[in-house]
């Protein structure tokens, strides 16, 4: 019954996490977004560059590199971002994070996060201004921009000018940190002799469906602040025929990918209307996030100024925390760690702690599964002693066995009286494997979800934490030259690393430690436990699966001392 109930327990477990996580969080209804009965005043300006988009369908795109050499542009050079600013339109679509890499290797190319109308999949940040009556001229997508001279750099801002010919001025003065936040202070000179009223803008637009997420783990889509709510719960499968509309004070919008942002930020306090769009251009899909400030009134002779920010870069945990104590609402939410936030956080900081000091985030990983360890120590030793105990009473259990051969229920109400008698709770058995569960899911979503995983080493073959272990039994670990997942058939299936082969190996061993069952049934399914478990984690993280195998070595450690001085080992 004890090891019945032990794989009750796991059973239980693990149904009740996914269920949580991969149900709950994607089927239920997102809370109901507020909304604006005002008809939408959606600047003119910002429908321009869907037009060029279409440049970005199947046939016609050019090149990356292509798309890039055919307008004028004005470099963007900072120790962390590299690309450049199109003067035609003054569009930011051109951005490669200097210190990610698309491979493990340093000499692998930059990911790219933005690119230019024209080339395939364009995905650009642009800001405006629409005029409230036609017949305004504005600036929009071919417009050509004067622009002072060298590079925009933490230290270098860069000024842009455009001048309608109908009275008014417009001026744009761009900034950049050292990290991924730009700031943009666009301003308008009316020279002219009457009023006019304009409304500020910014769009976050790109073209192309991004592939799927690999796990439901994770969000990938349109994500913002707005309206005093975080909204991380709509995917790429808006329907063009339903934009979410939002009413906010401040807040921010945009993409998230799983390692990526970009993100429009308003002034804290200024009124805006917030879109999620989805937008179909005869087959092709461009998605937007767009905000529009409030209507602002300049008067002949007259300047009106709008200071906003936006964020392009990588989700670090530290970055982000940092941004969000400045005074950017719940910005550190833009890392998607789930509804055990307040366990995946916690987490996180210390394996960073414990990888820092140990200047390797594998040996981070052995470091926390330690401290976890010690702080249930004594749980776990309450269960071992039990268990212990019930190893010890293994040859009576099996006598009521055969002593009630054909009556079951008889068999556990005498076998429920000898635990009783001796103190024993069967389930007791079942803690250490319950305790884990938790840890080990927060630990999986830390490893796929943070950015600081992505391609840390541990030692030997292990280059990415992140990515499963890159070995398999069946090409000899890499000493005959074939791909195992190419073999047809089974060759995915069977592609077996070092580190889930050693881990089924450290959980055969905790578990021949365990009370043997009797009935023949339990015996079976027990032995092919830790054979399941190898094949499972085989495509985890290798992170994930040498925690789980040092956590097993330190419970066989705790387990065998216990029963060992009980004499049931």
């Amino acid at each position: 019954m004890e090891q019945q109930n032990l794989v009750i327990a796991i059973v239980l477990s693990v149904a009740i996490l996914i269920a949580f996580q991969f149900v709950i969080e994607k089927v239920a209804p997102p809370p109901p977004a507020p909304t604006v009965e005002v008809p939408s005043a959606r600047p003119a300006a910002s429908t321009t560059p869907g037009k060029a988009a279409v440049a970005g369908a199947p046939g016609a795109a050019l090149s990356r590199h292509a798309a890039i050499a055919k307008v004028p542009r004005v470099a963007i050079d900072t120790p962390r971002l590299h690309g450049s600013i199109a003067l035609e339109g003054a569009l930011f679509d051109n951005l490669t994070l200097a210190t990610y890499h698309v491979g493990v290797s340093p000499q692998s190319p930059e990911v790219v996060l933005l690119r230019p109308l024209g080339a395939k999949d364009p995905y650009f940040i642009e800001f405006g201004w629409g005029a409230t009556k036609p017949g305004v001229p504005l600036p929009g997508p071919q417009t050509l921009w004067k622009a002072s001279p060298g590079a925009l750099t933490p230290s270098h801002p860069v000024r842009l000018s455009w001048d309608n010919g109908k009275g008014l001025l417009f001026a744009r003065t761009i900034t950049v940190d050292r990290n991924y936040m730009f700031s943009v202070t666009d301003s308008v000179r009316n020279t002219g002799k009457a009023p006019v009223t304009l409304s500020h803008y910014g769009l976050a637009s790109r073209t192309g469906t991004p592939p799927p997420a690999s796990s439901y783990l994770i969000h990938v889509g349109y994500i913002g602040f707005l309206g005093g709510s975080l909204q991380d719960n709509i995917d790429y499968s808006l329907s063009p025929k339903a934009p979410k509309r939002y009413a906010s004070k401040g807040g921010w919008l945009g993409f998230t990918d799983k390692y990526w942002l970009t993100a429009l930020i308003p002034p804290e306090n200024e009124p805006i209307t917030a879109d999620f769009m989805h937008l179909d251009q005869g087959g092709v899909n461009r998605y937007e996030a767009l905000f529009q400030g409030s209507p602002l009134t300049v008067a002949a002779g007259a300047t009106i100024t709008a200071k906003d920010r936006f964020f392009a870069g990588a989700k670090e945990v530290d970055l982000l925390d940092a941004y969000t104590a400045t005074g950017i609402p719940r910005f550190d939410r833009a890392i998607d760690f789930g509804w055990f936030y307040f366990l995946t956080k916690p987490i996180f900081l210390s394996l960073q702690l414990f990888g820092k000091v140990l200047g390797n985030f594998g040996l981070g990983i052995l470091l926390l599964t330690l401290v976890v360890k010690l702080l249930f120590f004594p749980l776990a030793n309450k269960s071992y002693n039990a268990m212990s105990k019930m190893k010890l009473l293994q040859p009576e259990m099996q006598k009521l066995r055969e002593r009630f051969p054909d009556d079951k229920a008889r068999q556990q109400q005498e076998i429920m009286a000898v635990y009783k008698r001796v103190g024993v709770n069967p389930m007791a058995g079942c803690l250490p494997m319950v305790i884990q569960i938790p840890v080990f899911f927060a630990l999986y979503k830390v490893l796929y979800v943070t950015i600081e995983m992505r391609h840390a080493p541990f030692f030997g073959w292990i280059h990415d934490l992140s990515a499963r272990d890159p070995t398999s039994f069946i090409n000899l670990f890499g000493l005959l030259h074939f791909v195992p997942p190419h073999i047809p058939l089974i060759g995915g299936f069977l592609s077996i690393g070092a580190w889930p082969l050693i881990m089924g190996v450290t959980m055969f061993l905790q578990q021949k430690l365990n009370p043997a069952p009797v009935d023949p049934v339990q015996a079976r399914m027990m032995m092919a436990l830790p054979i399941v478990f190898t094949f499972m984690l085989a495509r985890f993280p290798a992170g994930l699966v040498i925690y789980w195998a040092w956590n097993n070595t330190l419970s066989i450690a705790q387990q065998w001392v216990i029963m060992r001085r009980r004499g049931a080992a």
